[in-house]
């Protein structure tokens, strides 16, 4: 039976030609403009690495690596020049903490409400409501930090600076936690209810349910929340340049200023320093470590979240 369907389609094949010959033209032009807005985005994301490899490049003749990851201070504008980077490191990673320490347990519990206990009627004006905090802008999120948050914080936290990485990361956390959130509740109402009512069937109440079967199941897309959120902060910049205070102390104490490696290349990149210098490059040397460290934790992460997916399969 097999051999004679596999003639007839042989011989259907040989009188209309290939089955893509009969696609039409249209669809033919729709898959051309797909493919070259594909390889547009890759030609425009490998022209900006072999930029900034060049710059980068350029810079490590004037600095050598030992002192770029070695030394603890950052003064490439000042009369004694030091090119340590990991002022920038400690302030970027230290906002990042602070921002993800608050949006990780709001993000997650409004995204298990929301899927677990809310209406549908509450649940469609719940979450526009809650996703309306990624459309204000960062800008704002800046002043907010330093001319209400900052205030606030300084009556019960000892010794807080004017400028300081407690009150900005504490606005970050807030910023991103729609984030964490949205995509979180999706991938937990993308559960199967037949896993919840197996649960219910053995004699699990809601609150075990919840933590111990639909959490598990979802934390493949919880897990890319989360990374997708802790991207968002290590990248974000106004709210840390406005805030924060610009000044790379090698510290984590959150209470005094820091600061992160895209402020820097804010105040960087007004115009001041000229162009193909060693103090100019330095943006892209820092936006190379920058690169760095999102590409690790991103690979880390999507290595993290293959084995729980394939290990959550395999139970």
């Amino acid at each position: 039976m097999i051999p004679a369907v596999r003639q007839a389609i042989t011989r259907l094949v040989a009188r209309n030609g290939s089955p893509r010959s009969t696609v039409p033209w249209h669809e033919r032009l729709i898959e051309i403009g797909l493919f070259a807005c594909g390889a547009l985005s890759v030609l425009i994301t490998g022209g900006i690495l072999l930029v900034l490899a060049f710059e980068t490049f350029e810079f490590f003749k004037g600095v050598s690596l030992a002192e770029f990851l070695g030394d603890t201070r950052w003064t490439p504008l000042f009369s004694d020049k030091h090119f340590g980077i990991w002022p920038l490191v400690l302030g970027t990673l230290l906002t990042s903490a602070i921002a993800i320490a608050v949006a990780l347990p709001f993000g997650l519990l409004s995204a298990i409400f929301l899927s677990e206990f809310a209406t549908p009627r509450t649940r469609r004006i719940v979450k526009p409501t809650l996703e309306l905090l990624a459309g204000v802008p960062t800008l704002v999120y800046g002043y907010f930090a330093l001319v209400f948050v900052t205030p606030l914080l300084q009556k019960v936290v000892p010794d807080l600076a004017g400028f300081n990485a407690l009150a900005p990361g504490i606005v970050m956390g807030f910023m991103i936690m729609p984030m964490i959130s949205s995509l979180s509740e999706d991938a937990l109402y993308a559960v199967s209810n037949g896993l919840r009512e197996g649960a219910y069937a053995l004699g699990a109440s809601k609150l075990p349910t919840i933590f111990r079967v639909v959490i598990p199941a979802a934390r493949s897309g919880i897990i890319a929340a989360i990374t997708l959120a802790i991207s968002r902060a290590i990248g974000e910049t106004m709210v840390v340049t406005i805030a924060a205070g610009q000044q790379p102390n090698f510290t984590l104490d959150p209470r005094v200023p820091i600061e992160t490696m895209t402020a820097y290349i804010i105040s960087i990149s007004k115009g001041d320093t000229p162009t193909g210098t060693l103090e100019y490059r330095t943006i892209f040397a820092v936006g190379s470590m920058l690169f760095l460290m999102t590409l690790v934790m991103n690979l880390v992460s999507h290595r993290m979240a293959k084995k729980l997916r394939y290990g959550g399969a395999g139970q």
